[in-house]
């Protein structure tokens, strides 16, 4: 077991090692460049669009309206990445770790932006009469059946992973928590959760997308309040905070505390890698959601798509990350969820780490609904919607079981295909990208047309 846990991370370092952020940062960076940065100029027109599809249309194509369908990507997205991630990367990589997950974010947001249009071009409706969409799709209708076998990988990677980073790590983290702040054992968070989660899917992408889009918000405009208020107790530390967050992005920083010292390098590599695994910009994972959303355009779609880049990384995790830093509690040697936990407690003696326990276990709960979401499509792609229900089943059965064991094996290749999956997704979104382009300069030739 050994031998095969290290041939894997092998494979773990290979494929999360430069190449793989450089290649995620630069077709993001294309991507923005191509589009002429409209993800950024145009984020006001993305939440107006966000607003207005909360309901659907008379006459529009698909199963959820758009507002749901951005909740449900988000229930994916926001999740242990945003209270256990940012401060893991902050962690290894200083406070300099903050300012390149920012940047990942910006150009996540071309990127999330790009797989959304692509998701809702070239999605299909299948045999139950519901659309269905995502890399595999767009890989398979956009560039041909000679490279369906890159849909395929995409497919099976991202069914597989599903069960790591979706499933039995999120209720891991849940049972951790809870243990730890309530006393609850394990073996009860997840027959708890096995419960809660089978009873939202007998009801389908209809019941995760009206679960999604009542927690998702509730519990992220809650959590990001409370960290305002931490913030405020914090304020004279914010000027020095937000200049150690751009100082030590580009000159590394020193060794302090419990802190060991990180290079350059660390802050970039933490940085990058942490903030993609919070809004999983690139993974195409997202688009499998968005091609479901009741609508004609699949610019109007994507628009919407990359407000969940925004709200994940530039909203959710700077408050994490600020509250860390401003708190100082950066440099003790706690790490992952405990120190955010920390960070809290630091500003809100008595039931700031109570907050983040709740704010965790909501947030890995809405992540495991998303991601059954995302492993169920994928089994269908490869095996048709006879696979779904098996899927449910097991997917189900394999909560209790993510919640009892140790977890160290299964995260480390979970982690690993989440970057294999990721592969497929980026080469088609190079290869395609002249569609994206092409959709987005109709559509906003369009709208200039249109104009009084």
């Amino acid at each position: 077991m050994e031998a095969i846990s290290n041939f894997v991370s092998q494979i773990n370092g290979l494929v999360w090692g430069p190449p793989m952020l450089v290649m995620i940062l630069g077709v993001g960076l294309f991507l923005s460049i191509g589009l002429k940065l409209m993800p950024v100029l145009k984020l006001g027109a993305g939440f107006r669009l966000m607003w207005s599809g909360r309901a659907r249309g008379e006459e529009d194509e698909g199963e959820i309206p758009p507002f749901q369908a951005l909740m449900t990507a988000l229930s994916a997205t926001v999740g242990t990445g945003n209270i256990a991630g940012v401060a893991t990367a902050v962690f290894l990589g200083g406070p300099g770790a903050l300012f390149w997950m920012w940047l990942t974010a910006l150009v996540g947001m071309a990127t999330k932006y790009s797989e959304a249009v692509l998701a809702v071009r070239f999605r299909e409706v299948d045999e139950r009469g519901k659309h269905v969409g995502g890399p595999m799709y767009y890989i398979r209708n956009g560039l041909g059946n000679k490279w369906a076998w890159l849909g395929i990988l995409f497919a099976v990677f991202a069914s597989v992973a599903a069960f790591g980073i979706g499933n039995t790590v999120q209720a891991n983290s849940v049972a951790d928590v809870l243990e730890t702040n309530f006393g609850l054992p394990h073996w009860a968070t997840g027959i708890i959760l096995m419960v809660l989660v089978g009873m939202v899917l007998i009801g389908g992408i209809k019941r995760i997308g009206q679960v999604a889009s009542a927690l998702v918000p509730f519990m992220a405009v809650s959590y990001v309040l409370i960290g305002l208020i931490v913030l405020a107790i914090n304020a004279t530390e914010i000027p020095a905070a937000i200049g150690m967050v751009f100082s030590s992005a580009f000159t590394g920083t020193a060794a302090e505390g419990g802190f060991a010292g990180a290079a350059v390098w660390a802050a970039i590599r933490f940085g990058v890698a942490r903030g993609i695994f919070s809004n999983e910009a690139g993974l195409g994972s997202a688009p499998i959601a968005h091609a479901v959303a009741q609508t004609k355009d699949p610019v109007k779609q994507g628009m919407v798509a990359m407000l969940g880049t925004f709200i994940d990384t530039i909203i959710v995790c700077s408050i994490t990350g600020l509250v860390i830093i401003t708190s100082g509690v950066w440099t003790s040697g706690e790490t992952g969820a405990a120190l955010t936990s920390l960070a809290f407690e630091t500003g809100l003696p008595g039931f700031g780490n109570y907050i983040v326990a709740i704010a965790l276990a909501i947030f890995a709960f809405t992540t495991i609904l998303g991601w059954s979401f995302y492993g169920e499509r994928c089994i269908e792609f490869l095996f048709g919607t006879r696979a779904i229900v098996p899927y449910r089943v097991v997917w189900i059965i394999a909560i209790p079981v993510g919640a009892t064991v140790n977890l160290g094996f299964i995260w480390l290749v979970a982690d690993t295909l989440n970057a294999m999956m990721a592969l497929p997704n980026l080469i088609a979104l190079l290869l395609l990208s002249p569609v994206v382009f092409k959709l987005t300069r109709d559509y906003f030739n369009k709208q200039a047309g249109t104009r009084p």
